[in-house]
């Protein structure tokens, strides 16, 4: 008895439905008005949406507010457009 070489895709050999699974792959691929999630999947998807936004908020509501371009302050701001033609 001779053991059969391992195959990395199964998608050849696995049936789902009435066909192979890449015929259905294909008919997926060109029929997409016709395959929807599933109620719960969607569902679910949407309470991680929500819980994931919440969970930015609440990190951007507790970081601290910092200025990346103060008006006027730094060492060399009142010369900084002057001295570029001069080099």
């Amino acid at each position: 008895m001779t053991r059969r070489k391992k195959t990395r895709s199964l998608a050849d050999k696995v049936t789902i439905r009435t066909g192979r699974r890449k015929d259905y792959k294909q008919w997926r691929h060109e029929n997409p008005d016709e395959v929807t999630s599933s109620r719960r999947f969607s569902a679910k998807k949407r309470q991680q949406r929500k819980a994931q936004a919440a969970r930015r908020l609440e990190r951007m509501r507790a970081a601290p507010s910092i200025e990346i371009h103060p008006e006027g302050k730094g060492p060399d701001s009142s010369n900084s457009d002057s001295n570029k033609g001069e080099q």
